[in-house]
């Protein structure tokens, strides 16, 4: 079965926007994966086609109406073993073992918010898992439905040229990548380092090991810390 993602959004033109070219846009044209954007504004019954309204409790904005939304989730009528996403700031970051887990199944169905949010009924009743992509707020979820399912349609066979393209990367292991080199030998004074011109390589994996674990004790503490708990400690023997 094709790995298919549904999204239902306010902005279809949108899509397929940057899945369209380059990696996913090749996978796309392949065959390799499908792409099914929704209309949520199809759904609305009164002659505005109008979606939203404002905030019970009063306050700023406006808030998706859980009437028309869970009409539009509905109409999808996805199956029951695909996940319901809702990209939202205030959602669980995403990671790259929950994207494992999404490119692994059949594809979700996405729901990309807007303006104040979404009524929190239609979240509890429709079984809305909310993901956030970053600790930072956008005018949309449309960005982040791309992002999601971008990081999926690469891990999907036959996409990437090779299947440890995806595994020697950063997040595939709790750790930052290694630094890359390639062409010219020396850059501005900058020569490759020595290790990786010399063929041997065990030599090699030693030493992107140790880079990447370096990086990531410098840059990503909570990467460190979280891949230390996960690792037992190595037994003592006694004399």
């Amino acid at each position: 079965m094709t790995w298919r993602a549904t999204v239902l959004t306010l902005f279809p033109e949108m899509f397929p926007g940057p899945l369209g070219v380059s990696l996913a846009g090749r996978a796309l044209a392949g065959g390799l994966w499908a792409l099914e954007v929704r209309d949520i504004r199809n759904s609305a019954t009164d002659r505005h086609r109008s979606v939203d309204d404002t905030p019970a409790g009063g306050g700023p904005g406006m808030v998706l109406r859980a009437d028309v939304l869970a009409r539009a989730i509905d109409a999808a009528e996805v199956s029951p073993d695909r996940p319901r996403l809702l990209m939202s700031p205030r959602g669980r970051p995403l990671t790259q073992s929950r994207v494992a887990e999404l490119a692994g199944g059949t594809g979700p169905l996405i729901v990309c918010g807007r303006f104040e949010g979404v009524d929190q009924r239609v979240i509890e009743a429709r079984g809305l898992e909310e993901g956030s992509i970053g600790d930072y707020v956008l005018s949309g979820g449309e960005l982040p439905a791309m992002t999601l399912i971008d990081a999926c349609v690469r891990l999907l066979p036959g996409v990437m040229g090779k299947a440890k393209s995806g595994a020697d990367e950063s997040f595939s292991h709790g750790l930052l990548e290694y630094p890359q080199y390639t062409r010219p030998q020396e850059f501005e004074g900058r020569p490759v380092p020595d290790v990786l011109l010399s063929g041997d390589h065990a030599r090699v994996d030693a030493w992107r090991q140790a880079e990447a674990e370096a990086l990531t004790r410098a840059r990503r503490p909570d990467l460190w810390a979280a891949r230390s708990r996960q690792i037992p400690p190595k037994s003592k023997t006694g004399g």
